[in-house]
């Protein structure tokens, strides 16, 4: 049904990281004619967790005119060149998923296909000493580079985040009401959201809705009972277990992902402290061990309870439905392994933005935005579970359902695509590039059988100075930074 009333009021319901990055977007680039309101309750928690970014927040804060060293001091922010994942292949195997790209690919194929002919003639070099983020990361050295030469991301304290969006967003406009929703009131002729009732007894009404109330729902599901997809066959954890330590380190410019028996652990390293958790499944863990998993593997001392997060892997059937748009967890949850979340988050608005029904709302815009939103989290939903599913972990029940259990059709193309041919290619909506569905596969211990035939174009000599000369230039640079920590200090000394 289409609703051609003009959009002029806009109601945020919730706050924490979705709600205020939504009111910062909004009030700052398309915000001058619209009136917005964000409603959220000082009683209710956010999850705050979501401490680990992909690169795509720097162009979301170039866009908002953010300046990057006021806000990381902010955010007791670190620099992220990547993740590094320990025990997934097996139990005494590591790898480095990082940003950027690995040597250098030609118009017909990727960089792998030369490395791989290489090592089939007995070259010696192993292929992340090719990927200048990668090395970067591992010898713990950071700084900016010339023309976005080194691609990073953030760590960050996602409370204050939330709180540094909120001050930028009350300078440009956004109207915080403090409240918790009692009700929301439906249109009984179009269905459509006309406002919401909060415990205090005042009434909020809007055009436009968005719902950032968290796993709840409470517009998107509660009361306009969209619908859920639930994930959990292909995503089997459904657990977190979340808790902050003193740093005992410098930190490190990467995450950490430990596997273990029944999921894997998160490592984040702030300026000051450090973000631990446990993702696991509850089928195969419970809680109270979890817990204690999760307590005998982190160092320093506890600065908060642990805090426990329950969820179910999938989407929203819809993330726009009605006059009521979904963001972050109420949208749906895959799972924090490649720090997708903020993004998703990210990419919401963006692309409301980008689709502002001002002149009315209609099915045309409605169908849109959910069609590019159901495409783009099923690329990054194959994504995670190509981590799980190719692995030599046979030692627990867990690690065996997810090596024999079915996956995506189109996932086990992608699969085959590579270890026959070593082909790699993105897809439109497909948030990662060949170059982190290359070093996840070769890490999870996937092999190509065959290379392409350009590879053979080049003689010995020819190849050994092609490969050479990029290692030789990476390792040069790396030399030449300083170390993460000194940059840090330097550039963006934590405030906290």
């Amino acid at each position: 049904m289409n609703n051609l009333s003009e959009v002029k009021n806009v109601v945020i319901a919730g706050g924490g990281t979705a709600g205020w990055m939504a009111a910062t977007a909004l009030a700052k680039l398309i915000g001058n004619n619209l009136n917005i309101t964000l409603v959220e309750s000082d009683a209710i928690s956010t999850v705050g967790v979501g401490e680990a970014t992909i690169p795509p927040l720097l162009t979301f804060h170039k866009m908002l005119k953010i300046d990057e060293a006021e806000f990381m001091s902010s955010v007791n922010a670190t620099f992220k060149l990547g993740i590094n994942f320990e025990n997934w292949k097996d139990t005494s195997s590591e790898y480095f998923h990082s940003f950027g790209t690995t040597g250098r690919d030609c118009w017909a194929t990727t960089f792998l296909q030369f490395y791989h002919r290489s090592k089939k003639e007995g070259y010696q070099a192993k292929y992340e000493e090719y990927c200048l983020e990668l090395q970067a990361g591992l010898n713990e050295k950071f700084a900016h580079l010339p023309n976005s030469g080194l691609k990073y991301a953030y760590h960050m304290d996602a409370t204050l985040y939330a709180k540094f969006l909120r001050n930028i967003s009350e300078k440009h406009g956004v109207n915080r009401v403090e409240g918790k929703i009692e009700q929301v009131n439906i249109d009984e002729n179009s269905g459509f959201i006309k406002s919401l009732t909060l415990l205090s007894g005042q009434t909020i009404a809007g055009d436009l809705f968005i719902d950032c109330t968290g796993f709840r729902g409470v517009l998107i599901e509660q009361a306009l009972h969209t619908g859920y997809d639930d994930w959990s066959h292909w995503l089997p954890c459904d657990r977190a277990v979340a808790v902050q330590t003193e740093s005992t380190e410098e930190p490190k410019p990467y995450t950490r992902s430990i596997a273990h028996e029944s999921g894997w652990q998160w490592k984040i390293p702030l300026q000051n402290r450090t973000g631990n958790g446990l993702v696991y499944c509850s089928k195969y863990l419970n809680d109270e061990n979890a817990e204690k998993l999760l307590l005998e593997n982190v160092e320093g001392k506890l600065l908060k309870k642990p805090l426990f997060i329950k969820f179910t892997p999938g989407q929203r059937r819809k993330h726009w439905n009605k006059n009521c748009v979904a963001l972050g967890l109420s949208s749906g949850f895959i799972e924090p392994l490649e720090s997708t979340s903020i993004h998703l988050i990210q990419r919401g608005i963006i692309r409301l933005m980008q689709m502002f029904p001002k002149t009315g709302i209609t099915d045309s815009v409605i169908n849109e935005y959910n069609y590019q939103s159901e495409e783009e989290i099923r690329y990054i939903r194959d994504f995670i579970i190509l981590h799980y599913h190719v692995t030599n972990r046979n030692d627990s029940n867990f690690w065996r359902y997810c090596s024999k259990m079915d996956v995506p059709s189109s996932l086990s193309h992608r699969i085959e695509l590579f270890k026959e041919h070593g082909y790699v290619f993105k897809a439109p909506w497909d948030l990662f590039a060949e170059n982190s569905w290359i070093q996840v596969m070769l890490g999870q211990g996937l092999s190509p059988q065959s290379h392409h035939p350009i590879a053979d174009m080049l003689s010995v000599d020819e190849q050994e100075l092609f490969l050479g000369g990029i290692k030789n230039s990476i390792e040069k640079t790396v030399k030449s930074l300083p170390t993460h920590k000194q940059y840090l200090d330097q550039y963006c000394k934590s405030k906290i």
